[in-house]
């Protein structure tokens, strides 16, 4: 038997390692002929219905490891300073925190962008494209032997289910939720990506978006990061944060969920010799697996910070009308 993917013998480790500082939660049990494999969850912080609520997530697909080591190299660091920095344990009384680094277990462990039922995960939820997706990329019911297959069209695979309830759940009690969702493998820029990918219709919580992406800026001026919605690069079925984000605002609360696509082909464009099913997506070469883990802190930092002081930068409503007209300006302008 083949042993368990690196990424989440690591996270099993740090799950005993937190046991009196953390609670752990196993969302689902996946299994694959004779095997079996958890779908593990870590939350920090307050329990209190009432405060805004963060989640890091990763291994959505299996291929892209370099973003579960991402959340892992991130989560590893919060656990060691929470052991000694105060400024983190006042925050964690007034912020709850999910980790989600593997979500897709069977995918890592034997390289497949799928899960074990050859499901895309980002295309399985029940969200159908309001225009034209590119064939098979964004996403089709043709077979699953080929590429992005959607899934069954009445049920969704046990890890978008688990995943998705989580956050529909957080998020329709807390008054304001954020969530980070890392990935790799398009473009050469690393870019932050917002809903919708289903439509090229700018959503309801625009004004929020546009009000974080200032916040970034301005604190972080030199930032490398493309901040855009994904439809202005590809429509696709299924997408999860789709389907999550629309659930939350059809209930009346707020979630806003990011994208991280790091961009690979520079990754590619430095050492063409690491073109493999991996290294298309993953940086090989030791020193960039350590430059791509430390050079996304500042960003989940950041989006702590921000969850925590969620009111001092969401627009109220004398500015909301303003803000969604500059947003249109800066995103919308050129795709109507």
């Amino acid at each position: 038997m083949v042993a368990k993917p690196p990424e989440l013998i690591h996270l099993e480790n740090l799950l005993q390692f937190t046991a009196r500082h953390a609670a752990s939660h196993t969302l689902a049990t996946m299994h694959y002929k004779d095997e079996s494999m958890p779908l593990h969850a870590m939350r920090f912080g307050s329990e209190s219905a009432d405060v805004p609520v963060l989640f890091f997530i990763g291994g959505v697909h299996g291929v892209e490891r370099i973003g579960s080591q991402v959340v892992l190299a991130f989560l590893d660091n919060f656990i060691q300073r929470q052991q000694w920095d105060e400024t983190v344990y006042n925050l964690l009384q007034r912020l709850r925190i999910w980790f989600v680094p593997v979500v897709n277990p069977f995918g890592m462990k034997y390289h497949w962008r799928s899960n074990a039922n050859r499901v895309d995960l980002m295309r399985n939820a029940p969200i159908t494209a309001n225009g034209r997706v590119t064939p098979f990329v964004g996403g089709h019911r043709i077979s699953r032997l080929l590429p992005w297959h959607r899934g069954h069209p009445q049920h969704m695979e046990q890890e978008s289910e688990a995943l998705t309830q989580l956050v529909i759940g957080e998020a329709q009690h807390a008054p304001m939720t954020l969530l980070l969702d890392v990935h790799s493998g398009f473009g050469s820029r690393d870019r932050l990506w917002f809903p919708l990918a289903s439509s090229r219709q700018p959503i309801e919580h625009l004004p929020e978006v546009y009000s974080l992406y200032q916040l970034l800026q301005r604190n972080y001026p030199h930032n490398d990061y493309i901040f855009e919605p994904q439809s202005q690069h590809y429509l696709t079925h299924g997408d999860l944060w789709d389907y999550a984000y629309l659930t939350v605002q059809s209930r009346g609360y707020s979630l806003l969920p990011l994208t991280l696509e790091m961009g690979s082909w520079r990754w590619v464009k430095k050492n063409p010799l690491q073109i493999s099913r991996l290294g298309v997506f993953n940086p090989v070469k030791p020193h960039r697996v350590q430059r791509v883990l430390r050079r996304h802190l500042m960003l989940m930092e950041f989006l702590i910070r921000a969850s925590a002081s969620w009111k001092n930068w969401v627009p109220d409503a004398g500015s909301r009308v303003q803000k969604r007209r500059e947003a249109l300006n800066l995103w919308y302008r050129n795709h109507g």
